[in-house]
């Protein structure tokens, strides 16, 4: 339960395309969805989109505000500059695969000002000091890395929405642990009849997928039976493969250069196909009408960028671009296949899932539905809940209110600690220490395994040689099952401390025991020296 100061649970989902935000106040713990914003009422979440002054210092207006409009033919290059989808640049995929962003705009500043910009409809409560007064929980993709959380919670402390920078007052959990919550609320009515079972989530966002296999324990107690798993695969990357079509149509010169001049128009351009195409599409050839693109409608910048035979072929066709029913399934399947193949590899884990739920924005798409309701037949009930664009937010409120719903997770990771041992035939010469020791990757816990809350693994160590002052501990993880020392690629280094080893002098046996606690979205490594009982600790972000 929050600390009883905390009056007031706030969830923020940062999302990909449109963010939102759901409150609950702890004495009477109804969620509230939020559907106010800057010109723009009654919507659950607003656009994740930000529009600055010519020099990308001020934001001049966000979200749905900021959106571009329609075009102008000969719209000048610095009238419009709508930023989008820099949340993605906090994701672990190569920087040529990352959203476009103005050369002078940092995509940190983006999302500080975007939470900046949250904090004002987020505080408005009178009477509440919300500097102490209010949890925030911001939920994250489950493949988001311990880093990428670090850097969220600078950004919400650089946006005044937290007084200190580790304040306890910004909780984390993950999207599809959040979505599950909600789930669990679903269920409330039949909860005889999924109690020991197993259902899946699927959290199909704009720019992730997060999948989580979760057992119901009890009526109040969420287990987790296999890793979580997630990729770059949501709603955007439909948007991306519309661009990828245009490319064949227009060149990609001509893209390229409408994405660096005018990328109002660009913005303004792919929101036309969502609107009129992609919103709409469902799969059943009978319902689709053949769309006609008219560039000189919607984007008539562009043509000046449209040069060679392709320009040829666009005068002919009086610069109309058709884009019929195979081209708008094509852009979807290669999106689709990716996440069904995320689906398969979750039932592999646990073949008695007889439940999916599909929740965030993209689940909303009738294609999406329908094709995977075709591949998993077997599966009893796939299900779209009420509001599936919320389910974010209102698990992520249900987990501020009372972390303990979660029983266990399972880590996704190896966790360990640096540790020597005598060396081997098998290790490398470079390996071995002046001592003859080798400073190994020391396993505490594998990957896969199922972990309570505030579970502990522990291990005794000694010194590696009898007048040692100190010695430093390193929490270390891996995704490598295989993996042998510390210094391999595979291995990132969450944090480190020092413990003293006094009266080096003495004979006596400088034992220091180490231990690993799982506490909630964070580790905890303590270490005692037996010899004067000396405590040390640390607190880490927990890698999930």
């Amino acid at each position: 339960m929050p600390s009883q100061d905390i009056r007031v649970v706030v969830a923020i989902d940062f999302g990909t395309t449109y963010s939102g935000f759901a409150y609950a106040h702890v004495v009477k713990p109804e969620t509230i969805i939020n559907d106010v914003w800057p010109r723009h009422i009654g919507q659950i979440k607003t656009n994740t989109v930000l529009q600055y002054d010519d020099k990308f210092q001020n934001v001049e207006s966000w979200g749905f505000a900021a959106l571009a409009k329609k075009p102008k033919r000969k719209e000048k290059n610095s009238s419009t500059k709508p930023v989008e989808l820099f949340k993605l640049h906090l994701g672990d995929m190569p920087q040529s695969e990352k959203p476009y962003l103005p050369p002078n705009l940092d995509y940190l500043k983006a999302i500080t000002d975007f939470f900046e910009a949250m904090e004002t409809v987020t505080t408005r409560w009178p009477g509440l000091d919300f500097m102490t007064q209010v949890l925030f929980v911001l939920s994250v993709p489950a493949e988001f890395s311990e880093e990428s959380k670090r850097i969220m919670r600078n950004c919400v402390y650089n946006a005044n929405l937290i007084s200190r920078r580790y304040s306890s007052r910004l909780q984390f959990t993950t999207e599809p642990e959040a979505a599950a919550l909600y789930c669990m609320e679903v269920i409330s009515e039949n909860f005889d009849e999924f109690i020991e079972k197993t259902f899946l989530i699927v959290d199909c966002g704009g720019g992730t997928v997060d999948l989580t296999t979760r057992k119901l324990l009890s009526k109040s107690e969420l287990g987790e039976v296999t890793v979580r798993s997630g990729d770059f695969c949501g709603g955007n990357y439909v948007d991306q493969e519309f661009i990828n079509f245009l490319k064949t149509k227009v060149g990609t010169s001509a893209i390229d250069l409408l994405k660096e001049n005018l990328y109002g128009q660009y913005q303004y351009l792919v929101h036309e196909f969502c609107k009129n195409v992609k919103f709409p599409f469902t799969g059943n050839i009978e319902e689709f009408e053949t769309y006609e693109l008219d560039i000189e409608q919607i984007c008539p910048a562009m043509i000046q960028y449209i040069t060679g035979p392709e320009r040829d072929t666009m005068k002919d066709m009086e610069w109309i671009i058709e884009i019929d029913f195979e081209d708008v399934k094509n852009m979807f399947d290669k999106v689709i296949a990716r996440i069904i193949g995320l689906i398969r590899g979750q039932l592999y884990g646990d073949k008695s899932c007889s439940t999916i739920f599909l929740v965030g924005g993209f689940s909303e798409s009738k294609y999406l539905q329908r094709r995977i309701k075709q591949e998993f037949q077997g599966v009893k009930h796939i299900s779209v809940p009420r509001q599936p664009i919320a389910a974010v937010m209102r698990g992520a409120v249900k987990y501020g209110i009372n972390r303990g719903h979660i029983k266990n997770r399972v880590l996704k990771y190896n966790y360990g600690m640096n540790g020597l041992r005598t060396c081997e035939a098998r290790d490398p010469a470079n390996k071995m220490r002046l001592s003859g020791l080798v400073l190994y990757f020391k396993i505490l816990a594998k990957k896969g395994t199922v972990m309570g809350l505030n579970e502990t693994f522990s291990e005794s160590c000694m010194p590696e040689n009898s007048d040692q002052a100190t010695m430093r501990f390193q929490i270390l993880i891996s995704k490598d099952d295989d993996v042998k020392y510390c210094e391999e690629e595979s291995v990132k280094k969450l944090g480190e401390f020092v413990v003293e080893l006094p009266n080096t002098h003495l004979e006596k046996p400088k034992q220091v025991d180490f231990e690993l606690c799982f506490a909630e979205m964070e580790i905890k490594a303590y270490a005692r020296n037996k010899y004067n009982n000396t405590e040390y600790n640390i607190t880490c972000d927990l890698e999930f």
